[in-house]
């Protein structure tokens, strides 16, 4: 499960509630819903001065409750493909955040190098920039499992471009959001109609598709029609993920699917029927799966309580992901 939104556009800035944004109740709850790993987001200027320890803090909370953590920075606007600056940046949240992981328990303690970094069709050079984040890390951290990913957003085509590294600790990940066009809803496109894409069936074809397509904008209705002619099913969903299975068998190296989700705007046939496919396929392709997320519309978007019961999980999802609420 990701957590999006703790130390990653927190709410607050007060200590106080940064420390009990996630109550212990909630940690337990999702334990024993079945979840046995967080990836949790940090802003990197977050990582400054005592607030260092507030991360800590919760990463040794959530481990209390059996929860593996896995932590790494989410820059809202690095440009590490151009700006040396940033670059530095990253290396230097690294030599900030992995000395205060030490303490941690090494078995459920796991650093990410960053999330989703770009470096468009460019992989050698993200590459020699995480071989030297990974480095930084090792310093503090030798030995412990650590998440490295490909260019191009830790997409499978970025994945499939990376070379592993010599580290027999190292797992690589890649994100799955395939088509966007109905997971996000297209969200990388301006002035579309969202409610006409939330039609959208899942498999892609029928007359789900028909109903979607009656919109008045006729971009959207291309859109739709494109989507609906590539036919997207369980069996795609499943070649999609297979790439990043077989490229991880390949190399002999562990792969893990670090984020996939789709917008609760879309209707609840075809989003639940989308999670349900992708989860199924890692189930058998035998690799690790985190939702985005807990606190995110793409999962569940709940907004979490310092007190009193844990939130409750939306039961279609749950299904879905093949756990009990």
């Amino acid at each position: 499960m990701n957590l999006t939104n703790w130390f990653r556009y927190p709410p607050s800035q007060d200590r106080a509630a940064l420390a009990t944004y996630l109550s212990d109740a909630a940690m337990a709850s999702l334990r024993g819903t079945g979840f046995d790993f967080v990836r949790l987001a940090v802003q990197p200027d977050f990582v400054q001065g005592d607030r260092l320890g507030i991360v800590v803090s919760a990463m040794r909370r959530l481990q209390r409750h059996g929860l593996a953590v896995i932590v790494g920075p989410h820059p809202p606007a690095w440009r590490l493909e151009t700006d040396t600056a940033d670059q530095a940046a990253l290396l230097g949240f690294w030599r900030r955040l992995a000395p205060g992981l030490q303490p941690l328990d090494p078995h459920l303690t796991v650093a990410e190098v960053l999330n989703e970094p770009v470096f468009p069709n460019d992989a050698p050079a993200w590459a020699a920039l995480q071989r030297q984040a990974l480095a930084v890390i090792r310093t503090s951290l030798p030995g412990r499992r650590v998440v490295l990913t490909g260019n191009n957003w830790g997409g499978v085509d970025g994945l499939l471009a990376l070379a592993p590294v010599d580290d027999p600790a190292a797992i690589y990940s890649f994100h799955f959001y395939d088509p966007p066009e109905l997971t996000s809803l297209a969200a990388y496109r301006q002035r579309l109609d969202r409610a006409a894409l939330a039609r959208q069936p899942f498999p892609t074809t029928g007359q789900g598709c028909a109903a979607a397509e009656t919109t008045p904008d006729a971009p959207t209705r291309d859109l739709i029609r494109f989507v609906c002619a590539t036919h997207w099913d369980a069996d795609q969903v499943d070649t999609g993920i297979a790439l990043a299975v077989s490229w991880g068998k390949r190399h002999g190296v562990p792969v893990l699917m670090g984020e996939f989700g789709a917008s609760a705007a879309l209707n609840a046939p075809a989003r639940l029927g989308w999670l349900a496919a992708v989860r199924r396929s890692c189930e058998r392709r035998g690799i690790g799966w985190a939702l985005w997320g807990y606190d995110d519309m793409m999962g569940f978007g709940v907004r979490p309580a310092p007190a009193g019961p844990p939130p409750r999980l939306d039961p279609g999802v749950l299904a879905a992901l093949g756990l009990a609420g």
